[in-house]
């Protein structure tokens, strides 16, 4: 991304291509009211939201998440791009509502009962909506009961969970355990996560997939819808 100062660039002075790549830089750059400011902008100009979303944000986001991935860019760095995601993202989602543009999957995610950590998790989900997956946040310390009731509400694809304490990692089991009971497990994708989580514990639980960071969550959430619809990578 580019180092020049951006102080004195006004977003109106650019065409729409510049505009959509410079969105991407801002993003990049956590800068939520320019990137506020460029996504109202393209609106005005008769984008379809949807374009947006796939054509000035989610570019910006990828190359976040790959950075954040190989090390290039940090926690801090990264919630930053995030939250700038989250505030264009709150412009567009009523207007992707009325619009009813696609959405790549569906996810509810939640930490755990008796775990009350939720900056990873809530990473995850910034990162995963700005992928183009409609996300539900339950927040912190959720238990079983409340990760059914939304997913029998919100019939998502994919449920993640997030535990930051050995002590609290055990009650992702019982989650999964009571999405067997109700019949949900065979068509919901578990993805979990956490520090001192690891795949051998993935594997023990009967999750589909341990995920270290945001990145790599939504680069397995694709993966595994793809392979779920059939869509063979090009």
């Amino acid at each position: 991304m580019s180092d020049e100062p951006q102080d004195d660039l006004d977003l109106r002075e650019l065409n729409d291509e510049e505009l959509a790549e410079q969105i991407g830089d801002d993003l990049y750059d956590g800068l939520k009211d320019e990137v506020v400011e460029g996504t109202e902008i393209l609106l005005e100009r008769g984008w379809e939201p949807y374009r947006i979303l796939t054509e000035a944000l989610m570019p910006g986001m990828e190359i976040v998440g790959d950075d954040f991935r190989d090390g290039i860019l940090f926690v801090p760095e990264v919630l930053l791009a995030a939250n700038a995601m989250k505030a264009a993202m709150d412009v567009l989602r009523p207007l992707l509502v009325e619009t009813g543009a696609p959405k790549i999957g569906k996810m509810v995610i939640g930490t755990v009962k008796g775990d009350i950590h939720d900056i990873g998790k809530n990473l995850v989900a910034m990162m995963m909506e700005g992928a183009g997956f409609e996300v539900i946040n339950l927040g912190i310390n959720v238990d079983a009961d409340q990760f059914m009731a939304a997913m029998e509400e919100h019939q998502p694809e994919i449920l993640g969970m997030s535990a930051l304490l050995t002590t609290t990692m055990p009650y992702m089991k019982t989650v999964i355990e009571e999405l067997d009971k109700r019949g949900l497990r065979e068509k919901t994708i578990v993805l979990v996560g956490g520090a001192p989580l690891n795949e051998d514990f993935a594997n023990a639980i009967g999750a589909d997939a341990y995920c270290k960071d945001a990145a790599v969550a939504v680069e397995t959430a694709r993966e595994l819808m793809k392979r779920r619809h059939n869509i063979v990578a090009a």
